[in-house]
């Protein structure tokens, strides 16, 4: 099973699924087997861009195909739980984009259907993976540069508003907690853990979609001030503050970057080059765990999931947030 051709599918054929499939083609024994998407076109335009031998317009087709071993769900966040069961049913492993879902009971749901038909789920948290964010993670664990005291991290860009845009569409989970805001709070969540207390505040399109979101989560030993927005550019940084040094992963920190340490006056930069957009490094992890068999990924566990979604389940009750 170690060399074993992975063959999958994806639903949803949007920008962040263009990406995936660019960087799915790098990865070895790996094939972008079939597509699917309710508008046939766009589906043809797609699988000729990638080489997809198989278009179909509706999803269920695809999750039916015997020949598919995985699928990339990439629909908006409202549809992750339907799409999400309906491959788990059919008993293809499923990598479900982030956020899992809309809340906690949502992915309970998708986590308990995974087991009872034993197949493979994961939350596609691409982050995780990525080089510089487990070096900047390694150094907390080991206490390289002492306790971490702090972190500021946050993700913003203007984008004019909207109504036809997936984005800003409050029925599909538009807004920029959980679109955005999920880079900085599980940043928190894996750097420090689950905080003792969170105070949030958040400002508001007209259509009631989240357009700002700022977030302080207390420890006790340590601060996360993280913000989210759709109204401005923001420098998209993740700055850890330890006793003996800052370290920074410098702009768009939740793709391939570059580190910064800031210790005894000096400064010292850190390079991770990578050939690919960095979707490759998820990719990657999800087939070692298929060809393995296993049903749980242990990098992003069910556990570190269900936690991730109450935290945002959180902030949606203090800001007052919902999506009903």
């Amino acid at each position: 099973m170690k060399d074993k051709t992975i063959r999958w599918g994806i639903i949803g054929l949007g920008k962040i699924a263009n990406k995936f499939a660019a960087d799915l083609a790098t990865v070895s024994n790996s094939e972008l087997a079939a597509v699917a998407s309710r508008d046939k076109e766009k589906g043809v335009v797609f699988a000729n861009k990638y080489a997809v031998k198989k278009v179909y317009s509706s999803y269920e087709e695809l999750s039916k195909d015997n020949e598919i071993d995985a699928v990339y769900i990439a629909t908006p966040h409202s549809f992750h739980k339907a799409h999400t069961l309906l491959c788990l049913q059919h008993k293809k492993a499923v990598l479900c984009e982030k956020p899992f879902a809309m809340n906690l009971e949502e992915v309970t749901e998708m986590i308990a259907v995974a087991k009872t038909n034993n197949v493979l789920l994961m939350e596609a948290l691409w982050t995780c993976f990525l080089p510089h964010f487990n070096y900047v993670l390694n150094c907390i664990e080991s206490n390289t540069y002492g306790i971490l005291t702090k972190l500021e991290a946050d993700f913003g860009f203007y984008k004019a508003f909207d109504t036809d845009n997936r984005l800003f569409k409050k029925e599909v989970g538009g807004g920029s907690l959980l679109d955005i805001g999920i880079y900085p709070i599980f940043t928190a969540l894996c750097a420090l853990g689950i905080p003792n207390e969170i105070d949030a505040s958040a400002t508001f399109f007209k259509n009631g979609a989240d357009a700002t979101c700022n977030m302080i989560f207390n420890y006790n030993k340590a601060t996360a001030i993280l913000k989210s927005s759709l109204i401005e550019d923001t420098p998209t940084e993740a700055v850890f503050t330890f006793e003996k040094a800052v370290v920074k992963m410098n702009t768009q920190f939740h793709a391939p970057t570059t580190i910064t340490i800031l210790k005894d006056g000096k400064e010292k930069h850190v390079n991770f080059k990578t050939n690919t957009i960095g979707y490759s490094f998820e990719i990657a992890h999800f087939n070692a765990l298929l060809r393995a068999g296993k049903k749980e990924s242990d990098v992003v566990s069910f556990d570190f999931s269900k936690t991730l979604i109450k935290t945002l389940d959180q902030v949606r009750s203090i800001i007052g947030l919902s999506y009903s």
